[in-house]
């Protein structure tokens, strides 16, 4: 049995146990696990049972009460197996949250103690983007509230324009170039597809302006003005050998068809382009670079110096549009501004040191941010966190 093998069978059996109102005895098994692996293992376990479950519990029981009450439920279990559904419940969620820190051998008064107030102010982010169309007038684009002119149709996840061979081509040439703008704010996320059939995911917080159809035998220019992107550009081969053009203030990226992803963002000094197949040619001030794939090429903004690093796990740097988040080795301060954009919260750090802590792990990008804290915490990164309208402070 592999280590992953390993991990997913020990998870099962802990979640299992638990669920049956029983403490894990054997732990042999698990103590020989790094603590990368322990970490995977709680994650796990955790995302099996209900945050509302949860958060009931830890908020109003007294953890010695709890364990007695466990403990009885237990030794009566045989005997009262038609006891009430609702004690069951209550008694099946205790002994998850309570075998969980047994496993991580932590104080759990210190973990009742972690969250102190939790106002269901700050959700996880959805499909939505602002379209403005050519004459400046905007669209909202929205689940559920499709929309439809003549070049373009949106069920509210995705932007779809039509090809230059669907529309009248006269109409079109006649009016020249007309560019559209999409928009998406924080705590959104929205993909694209252009006229030429390249596709676009757009991150939260990011802005991408194009023309609403390609010229023929010109090169296809869209400007990433902030923000992040995922381009799967359809081959120059099918364009007349056009080449693509993806610009921003400090840099253009020249491609014949290929997939890769642009980072940058307003606030950030650095610019960040991932070759994932394909190859590119960026070009900022008078240099020239080349990128293959798996390379990716980091561009400061303020001294214009570029670095080129091998990406070991590609998968870190394009989950966000796979509908997840993967971090490797990164502080909770990059990931707080991560999140942040998501969750469409700030964040404030009281305890600075606690900025540069580092955290390897994954989350779902539908996961409430109280899950996602609470698997942080179970590290042992964060102390408390308190969360009060938009803005999330961690102590």
């Amino acid at each position: 049995m592999d280590n992953l093998d390993k991990i997913k069978s020990l998870s099962k059996k802990i979640a299992a146990s638990l669920l049956k109102g029983a403490l894990p005895i054997d732990l042999e098994e698990f103590d020989t696990l790094t603590k990368e692996d322990k970490k995977r293992i709680i994650f796990n376990v955790i995302n099996k049972n209900k945050r509302e479950e949860r958060l009931q519990f830890k908020n109003k029981l007294n953890t010695q009460e709890a364990w007695d009450a466990i403990i009885i439920n237990h030794n009566k279990q045989r005997a009262i197996k038609r006891r009430t559904f609702w004690y069951s419940a209550v008694a099946a969620s205790l002994v998850i949250l309570l075998g969980i820190t047994f496993l991580l051998n932590k104080d759990y008064e210190l973990w009742i103690d972690t969250v102190i107030a939790a106002e269901k102010t700050i959700k996880a982010g959805t499909d939505k983007a602002v379209l403005t169309l050519a004459n400046g007038s905007e669209v909202q684009l929205e689940k559920d509230q499709p929309y439809q002119s003549n070049t373009m149709t949106s069920n509210g996840e995705e932007l779809i324009y039509v090809s230059r061979e669907q529309v009248n081509k006269i109409e079109t040439e006649a009016k020249g170039i007309a560019y559209n703008m999409l928009t998406v704010p924080r705590g959104g996320q929205f993909r694209i597809i252009l006229s030429d059939g390249t596709k676009v995911w757009l991150n939260s917080e990011s802005q991408l302006r194009y023309p609403i159809m390609f010229n023929d035998f010109e090169t296809r220019r869209v400007e990433l003005l902030y923000g992040e992107a995922y381009f799967d550009v359809s081959s120059s081969t099918l364009h007349h050998g056009t080449k693509f053009n993806v610009s921003n203030q400090f840099q253009e990226i020249e491609v014949l068809g290929t997939e890769f992803n642009i980072r940058a963002y307003k606030e950030e000094t650095n610019i960040y382009t991932t070759l994932i197949e394909g190859k590119v040619v960026i070009k900022s001030q008078d240099k020239e670079q080349v990128l293959e794939p798996a390379q990716q090429l980091n561009l400061n903004t303020k001294n214009n110096d570029i670095n080129i690093e091998t990406v070991d796990n590609m998968h870190n740097e394009i989950s966000w549009k796979e509908g997840e988040f993967s971090f490797q080795n990164k502080t909770l301060k990059d990931i707080m501004k991560i999140l942040s954009r998501w969750y469409d919260m700030e964040v404030i750090f009281e305890n600075k040191d606690v900025e540069v802590k580092t955290y390897t792990g994954s989350f779902n990008k539908s996961n409430s941010i109280e899950d996602v804290l609470s698997v942080i915490k179970y590290t042992n990164d964060i102390n408390s966190y308190y969360i009060k309208n938009k803005m999330l402070i961690i102590r």
